[in-house]
């Protein structure tokens, strides 16, 4: 490798990859992060042009900010986008072409908050607040059980989601799996008190995603890209895990593989934090070596401070991050907060031009995924 930085930096992050069908430029992706920025659940032109910029900087791998699957209970907000209805759909397909146009990929991420929900909001007002044993992040009963016909109805909307997307022209599909919504609840023992075959141990716990992956899997074309978003934390809830060890994490990782998920998108709120002690492997390093398939890593690149600090802070130096994909401890990084504030993010790392970055300010996102 070159000692000079910048033809470092190139000549790690400008590698193709490989993902079922897609054959991506760069390792660079963009994370998934809230905006609130859709009217009745409809994606505009002006969402359409915000991730083309993106893709026009060249960033190889754009995931979309979490979109409602058509369920009652899957949403929260009037302003998230939804993956149903004609009018989204439309919305959603004339975005995939406009990243296309600028030379991009693009896959939407397919969402349920579970007990996230508050009863009375949009889009379905009366929509009751479910989840795995009707139990919020904080402990509270505010919820109800699911049932299993809900649980089937849940599945069966996901794997409807993940077919239109293919049918809408998107690259492939992320399914959302962490920061505490309803995939995660599942797989949290805190929120998951079930005593029949969805709960109980990390086998019990990952069965609902599991089918969730094998539904949607089979409800594409087999070279379809699945990713599979998971975190150990949730919001407020920082030190939380799903998995307390690696062979914990082993068991869910191959039961979600095979499922069907081509690729595990690892949040963690600094990449550069050890998951488990006796190792310096983050998240989506444990990852790609427990499961085989490739990972993504996330959280903080770029920024001197870690979510949910929303200020930019200092730009801070990419060094670490180059050494651990050098080491080919992961395959693809997800930059969230630094592009947001700079769609040429990329361009002005590859091109030494760190002092023209556009800091992001903050701001609220909604939430985070």
């Amino acid at each position: 490798m070159p000692t000079n930085p910048l033809e470092r930096a190139r000549d790690i992050l400008v590698r193709p990859f490989s993902l079922g069908r897609l054959t991506l430029p760069n390792r660079v992706v963009m994370a998934p992060m809230t905006r609130e920025f859709s009217p009745g659940g409809v994606p505009g032109h002006d969402v359409a042009q915000y991730y083309a910029r993106r893709a026009a900087a060249g960033i190889g791998l754009i995931i979309t900010e979490g979109t409602y699957i058509g369920h009652d209970s899957a949403g929260n907000s009037a302003r998230v986008p939804h993956f149903y209805g004609d009018e989204a759909l439309a919305g959603w397909s004339a975005v995939a072409e406009a990243v296309h146009q600028a030379g991009g990929r693009i896959m939407p991420q397919l969402w349920h908050v579970g007990t996230d929900r508050i009863v009375g909001n949009p889009p379905v007002p009366d929509a009751p607040r479910i989840g795995p044993s009707g139990i919020a992040l904080d402990g509270t009963n505010s919820g109800r059980e699911m049932t299993r016909a809900e649980i089937d109805s849940v599945v069966t909307a996901y794997a409807s989601a993940a077919a239109t997307a293919e049918a809408s022209g998107f690259d492939g599909v992320e399914i959302h799996g962490g920061h505490g919504y309803l995939i995660d609840q599942f797989l949290w023992a805190h929120t998951n008190r079930r005593t029949d075959a969805y709960g109980g141990d990390i086998v019990g716990r990952t069965r609902f995603a599991a089918q969730i992956v094998a539904a949607c899997r089979d409800s594409v074309s087999g070279d379809f890209p699945i990713s599979f978003r998971l975190s150990q934390w949730k919001v407020n809830h920082y030190q939380a895990q799903i998995a307390d060890t690696p062979q914990e994490l082993e068991i869910m990782l191959g039961l979600l593989a095979d499922a069907g998920a081509d690729a595990f998108h690892c949040s963690t709120r600094r990449f550069q934090r050890p998951e488990f002690e006796g190792s310096g492997l983050n998240l989506a390093g444990w990852a790609k070596k427990l499961s085989g398939k490739p990972a993504i890593s996330v959280g903080s690149v770029g920024l001197s401070n870690e979510f949910p600090q929303m200020s930019l802070g200092e730009v801070a130096d990419i060094g670490e991050l180059l050494d651990r994909m050098e080491r080919d401890e992961f395959d693809l990084v997800a930059v969230g907060r630094a592009l947001l504030g700079d769609p040429e993010w990329l361009a002005k790392v590859l091109a030494g031009r760190i002092d023209e970055l556009t800091p992001f300010h903050g701001g609220v996102l909604g939430s985070l995924h």
